[in-house]
C-alpha cells in the first residue's frame, strides 16, 4: 500500500478506527458481559460472530451496496428496529437476571449460539454500515482502484479482531471475572441499562 491511495495517513485512519471500535457499544458490551459471566473462549466466540458480521459489511460497503441501502431507507428502517428490538431483548434479560440474583452460575451455551449472538448484533447494527460506508469516503483518495479499497478493508478488519478479541481477553482475566462474580447484580444491572440505551440511540438514527 502507498500512501497515494489515501487521503490520510494510514497509522491515521487504524487509530480512528480502533478508538471508533472500542469504544463503548453493543458488540463491545456483549463481548465483556460474556467475557466475565462465561469465560474466555465464550468471549472470544461473541467476538468472532461480530468480527464476521464487521467483515460482511465491510465487503458490502466496499463493492458499493451500502451505497444502495442508503437510497432504499426502507431497507435501513428494518434492519434499524431489527437491531433496536434484538438489543432491548437482551437489556430485559441482563435486567431480569439483576433482579433475580442468587449465585453465579455458568450458563451452559452452545458455540454457535454464541457466535451467532456476535453476528446479530453487527448485521443489524445501522452503525457498522454508515461506519464502513464512511471510512471508504474519508480515507480512500478519489480513483481508487479495487486493490486500494480491499486493501483497506484488510487493514481495518485486522484492526476490528484486534479490539474485539482483545476485550474478550482483557474481560476474562481473573480479576476482572472475581469481581463480575462479587458484583454480579450490579454488572447485569448496568449492561440491561447501557444496552437498553443503545437500543434508543438506534431508534434515533437518521440518514442525514
Amino acid at each position: 500500500m502507498t500512501d497515494a491511495m489515501f487521503l490520510l495517513p494510514l497509522p491515521l485512519i487504524l487509530l480512528g478506527w480502533v478508538i471508533g471500535g472500542g469504544s463503548p457499544g453493543p458488540a463491545t458490551l456483549a463481548i465483556s458481559g460474556t467475557s466475565m459471566q462465561m469465560g474466555r473462549r465464550s468471549g472470544l466466540t461473541v467476538a468472532a460472530g461480530i468480527v464476521v458480521g464487521s467483515a460482511c459489511w465491510g465487503i458490502t460497503a466496499g463493492l458499493g451496496f451500502s451505497a444502495i441501502m442508503m437510497n432504499n431507507a426502507w431497507l435501513f428502517e428494518i434492519m434499524r428496529y431489527v437491531g433496536a428490538a434484538y438489543l432491548m431483548y437482551l437489556a430485559l434479560k441482563s435486567l431480569r437476571s439483576a433482579w433475580h440474583g442468587g449465585v453465579v452460575e455458568i450458563p451452559s451455551v452452545s458455540g454457535r449460539k454464541l457466535f451467532l449472538k456476535g453476528l446479530m448484533l453487527h448485521l443489524t447494527n445501522p452503525k457498522a454500515v454508515l461506519g464502513w460506508g464512511a471510512i471508504y469516503a474519508i480515507a480512500l483518495a478519489p480513483g481508487a482502484d479495487h486493490a486500494s479499497v480491499w486493501s483497506l478493508f484488510a487493514a481495518l478488519i485486522c484492526a476490528s479482531s484486534a479490539v474485539f478479541f482483545g476485550y474478550a481477553i482483557l474481560f476474562s482475566a481473573a480479576p476482572i471475572a472475581r469481581a463480575y462474580t462479587r458484583a454480579k447484580r450490579g454488572f447485569e444491572a448496568a449492561f440491561g441499562f447501557l444496552f437498553a440505551f443503545a437500543s434508543f440511540k438506534i431508534l434515533t438514527t437518521r440518514l442525514a
